[in-house]
């Protein structure tokens, strides 16, 4: 009640009371009516949310990344001047994905030379600014797309799969009848960034990536950075400068003190590390049985790959495990119609990263009761999605269409059950 401040006995008390009463009352209706407006948040039991099975300390350490992760920034914490979003959670609703509302944009690189738009705010559009900015504008001239934030459930066992196995995925695709030619997203990494152990590093010295949209963010510490940085407009030690905007001629200054300190940063890393991957549920179902036979007889498994194993991690929940993420964590062409004239790394820009499939059954929970499905949310259910399928995926999107009614649904309820 602090911005109504009067100094006349008994007026003040009688305008406390009254705001007092509406307050319940907003309260009250909130409680009753947020479902209406709001995503509901996912039942921890139903495969989103949980940790891994981690050491007393390590759980700690999960629980303090927890609460950063879904912390809002305001200005006294660093956000800004441009950002898109105040905190983490804003995007991945309970480790799932994002909604139209919060939907980012990314712009100005068309090949593999690189970002030619550097200077005028690239490669990420501040949609919201602080006051006394102006918030970021696409410069001419520059390529731009929208992308929806991807799953984050389940990310550290993805981190975990060898290079060697994804080289071996794109190698299986030479002589794929089907003309599937998925192949890594080779990038630079920056030098915040150690690569892990086992990494392969090609000739010019670029690293496999397998995180983002287009595949081309090498680990999970540089998918953190670039979200602080990016996303909320927050420095830190290894991405020290604050965003700027050629509009305000702001220059891309150097923070004294970064706005988020090493052990937070660090939490943060580890809590999406350690999320647990999405389960499947209802796997006994015929129907759902059914549909997954009809997914991999059409060649849906091809790019979707349903098993992967990981490798050595320092942690040891996801060291040498069998997953379920349904993607090969390879950049594919996806056609002239998913072709949005921006990329990254040397992927083209009609080539996108196989998305994992795991968790898909829970997005409506998460985006509102409708799904918002491919990397900018065009489809509005699966069956959309399927048929946006181009490109290397043209096949096996024609033999869903062949399928009968009844197996269209078998495969729709299977990837519901995910």
């Amino acid at each position: 009640m602090p911005l109504y401040q009067y100094n006349v006995m008994g007026k003040k008390s009688t305008i406390l009371i009254l705001l007092f009463a509406v307050t319940a009352f907003t309260i009250i209706s909130s409680i009753t009516s947020c479902k209406k407006i709001f995503p509901e948040m996912i039942n921890p039991e139903e495969g989103l949310c949980g940790p891994v099975s981690l050491s007393s300390a390590q759980t700690l350490l999960f629980s303090q990344g927890n609460d950063q992760f879904f912390a809002n920034r305001t200005t006294a914490t660093g956000l800004g001047p441009y950002f898109v979003a105040t905190g983490c959670g804003s995007c991945h609703s309970s480790d799932n994905r994002g909604h139209p509302f919060t939907t980012l944009t990314r712009f100005g690189q068309t090949d593999s030379t690189g970002n030619k738009f550097l200077a005028e705010g690239a490669p990420q559009l501040g949609a919201f600014c602080l006051p006394g900015f102006t918030p970021e504008q696409i410069p001419a001239g520059a390529t731009s797309t929208k992308l929806i934030a991807p799953v984050t459930a389940g990310v550290g066992f993805l981190e975990a799969v060898p290079d060697t196995e994804i080289i071996a995925m794109a190698g299986a695709n030479k002589n794929d009848p089907d003309g599937v030619r998925g192949h890594p997203n080779y990038n630079t990494v920056p030098s915040y960034v150690t690569p892990l152990s086992g990494s392969v590093q090609r000739s010019d010295g670029k690293y496999i990536c397998r995180f983002g949209r287009k595949a081309a963010v090498y680990n999970l510490f540089q998918q953190v950075a670039l979200a602080y940085n990016h996303d909320m407009g927050i420095t830190s030690s290894y991405m020290p400068q604050n965003p700027f905007n050629y509009l305000d001629q702001t220059a891309p200054a150097i923070s004294s003190t970064p706005e988020i300190d090493n052990t937070t940063f660090y939490s943060v890393v580890f809590y999406v590390t350690c999320l647990q991957t999405p389960i499947q549920r209802t796997p006994d179902d015929p129907t759902v049985q059914r549909g997954q036979q009809e997914f991999l007889s059409i060649g849906c498994g091809t790019c979707h790959k349903q098993t992967l194993t990981t490798g050595y991690s320092p942690i040891d929940a996801l060291s040498y495990q069998t997953i379920n993420p349904f993607t090969d964590l390879l950049v594919h062409d996806m056609g002239p119609g998913l072709d949005d004239g921006y990329t990254e790394g040397n992927a083209k820009t009609s080539e996108w990263r196989t998305a994992p499939l795991w968790g898909l059954g829970l997005a409506p929970g998460v985006q509102g009761g409708t799904v918002y499905l491919m990397h900018d949310g065009r489809a509005h259910s699966i069956q959309q999605a399927i048929q946006l399928h181009g490109g290397e995926s043209a096949v096996s999107s024609a033999r869903f269409n062949k399928l009968s009614s009844a197996d269209q649904a078998a495969v729709i309820k299977f990837l519901q059950s995910l």
